[in-house]
């Protein structure tokens, strides 16, 4: 029952032709089997999920409303605070940290019926040090970072769904190495409240799981707004699952954009590239971006460090228990001067113009998830082409299309304007479709 559509899990949950205790039996039986080998989960407990659906099928039996999400299994990235269950962070610093209360999208997620299905294992800090999770396509290759038990989680058929963070290529970036859909909302469009803050300005939840409609249902469930998170307002939620699963009213055109960074695609990830937007024929338009999106990612990087040597002063004070990668990071983050933070910022402004420019004649951008598939373990890839659209808070989509010469997935990204997420996902999701359609490409 795990590999049916997301949608159709959903029905069959809400119907009662599915019960929750089932789905929660098949959820602990994947962990059993899979995790040992994966690390995709810092923790589960068989009982504790167990629990949750029989009150979950009690309250359908005594005719309560259910909620959109009833009873669908949900891991959580392990940066996500859980009452009562051990959020650790990545780090042996934060060991055995029990929060005393869940974090925002924990609360909802529980409001509308999903089962906390466990802990998905972290980068250390949700930085860049590599985590022990394994690629389910090959056990030698990396599944990405920092979310790298979210993606791992959801390839693996262990849950439909899983929480990640972005703020380079988090969520993108792994979906694309594991071959599921991985979802960045634009920025603010979740709150964060809860979770650890790496870098307010950038810091986004996002969603991974098998089809872009799939995760249109969850993200649905957790767009809102929390004083807590200046970054989110008031604001009517979207129909995203609605919008997806009707797609557009017609084939949507996308702008193919050979993205700042081309040059570190590999071969294979160009060819594969060209010959998608030769197969889209009309619905497909070439198109380039100035000199200056160049900066974009040293500016999203200075943004990033500066505010994360804030964030984490904390764990700063034992340097010597971080990975050297992240101390170094810090230790740059304290060197940027404000006047150079400010500028930065600024720059989101000047690069979101230039894009609006590109979306006034196209419904999605489309670029590549990642320079290739899956790198070797030890390594989390790299987030080129991931770094601009978390700068400028447009929402993005990596949609799994591709397969490389060593029968790895490979993504591609669908981008639209900040705030048009329904228009990203229902892009996406035709884009999914269409290629089904082909044959793949």
């Amino acid at each position: 029952m795990l590999d049916l559509p997301p949608g159709a899990l959903a029905e069959r949950l809400a119907s009662g032709a599915v019960r929750a205790t089932e789905v929660a039996r098949a959820v602990s039986d994947r962990v059993a089997r899979l995790n040992p080998d994966l690390h995709a989960l810092v923790w589960h407990d068989s009982d504790h999920l167990a629990e949750q659906a029989e009150r979950r099928e009690a309250e359908r039996r005594a005719g309560r409303g259910t909620g959109r999400l009833h009873g669908l299994p949900v891991a959580l990235k392990d940066i996500v605070d859980t009452a009562g269950i051990a959020t650790e962070n990545g780090t042996p610093i934060d060991a055995g940290r029990m929060p005393r209360r869940d974090a925002w999208i924990v609360d909802r997620l529980k409001g509308e019926g999903a089962l906390i299905a466990g802990k998905a294992t972290t980068t250390e800090l949700a930085f860049m040090a590599a985590s022990p999770t394994r690629n389910p396509h090959d056990r030698t290759r990396s599944p990405g970072g920092s979310s790298s038990g979210s993606a791992a989680a959801v390839a693996a058929g262990i849950v439909p769904f899983a929480i990640g963070t972005q703020t380079n290529g988090s969520v993108i970036r792994p979906a694309s190495f594991c071959g599921v859909t991985g979802y960045k909302p634009s920025f603010g469009a979740i709150p964060r409240t809860g979770i650890l803050p790496q870098s307010p300005s950038l810091d986004t939840v996002g969603i991974f799981a098998a089809t872009p409609h799939g995760a249109a249902m969850v993200a649905e469930a957790l767009f809102g707004h929390d004083p807590a998170d200046p970054a989110t307002a008031p604001r009517p939620r979207p129909r995203l699952s609605a919008a997806t699963a009707a797609g557009p009213a017609v084939a949507p055109t996308f702008a193919v954009l050979q993205p700042p960074g081309w040059e570190e695609a590999e071969p294979q990830t160009r060819a594969a590239f060209e010959e998608l937007a030769e197969a889209l024929g009309e619905n497909a338009f070439a198109t380039g971006l100035p000199s200056l999106f160049a900066e974009a990612q040293p500016q999203r990087e200075r943004v990033n460090l500066a505010e994360m040597a804030h964030a984490y002063r904390r764990y700063a004070e034992r340097a010597d228990e971080l990975s050297p990668p992240l101390r170094l990071a810090l230790e740059r983050g304290l060197r940027i001067p404000a006047r150079d933070y400010l500028s930065a910022l600024d720059w989101r402004g000047v690069l979101s113009s230039g894009l609006a420019e590109i979306l006034r004649r196209a419904d999605a951008i489309l670029c590549p998830a990642a320079p290739g598939p899956a790198p070797e373990m030890g390594t989390t890839g790299d987030p080129v082409f991931n770094g601009l659209w978390t700068f400028v808070g447009f929402p993005a989509v990596s949609v799994p299309l591709f397969t490389s010469e060593e029968g790895l997935p490979m993504g591609v990204q669908v981008i639209a304007g900040r705030g048009d997420d329904a228009r990203c996902l229902a892009a996406a999701q035709w884009l999914y479709d269409w290629a089904a359609t082909q044959g793949g490409t």
